[in-house]
């Protein structure tokens, strides 16, 4: 069992999970159980996956782990893109949050391959 605090990309997608939820406090109500509900699932499926497979027994299953957490990384940036080109979020948030999901995506995957290497 590893502690998930002390992985940065954790860290990282918290602080993305609290910036999506200040960002979809200011969409549309019309869009509570559509965008809204899907960005904040997204964004909190990333850290909840990190941490749901550092309490698992092997490193295979913490793997298994990390790529759903890469997979909702990959859906909340075309969700961001669908608030953007809607008009819900300005380029500067969209562009920060994208940023952000952009290194998250890549710590993952550096993560990922580092695991796979010592299996």
């Amino acid at each position: 069992m590893v502690d998930y605090r002390n992985y940065t990309v954790w860290k990282k997608a918290h602080t993305l999970v609290l910036d999506i939820y200040k960002t979809t406090r200011s969409l549309p109500p019309e869009e509570k159980f559509n965008l809204i509900s899907q960005m904040n699932r997204a964004a909190l499926s990333i850290p909840t996956n990190i941490v749901e497979g550092c309490g698992r027994e092997t490193q295979k299953e913490f793997l298994r782990f990390l790529h759903i957490s890469s997979g909702s990384a990959f859906e909340l940036e075309y969700l961001i893109l669908v608030c953007k080109d809607l008009n819900f979020i300005d380029s500067g948030n969209s562009e920060n949050l994208m940023r952000q999901i952009t290194e998250i995506k890549k710590m993952l995957f550096s993560l990922i391959k580092k695991l796979k290497s010592e299996l």
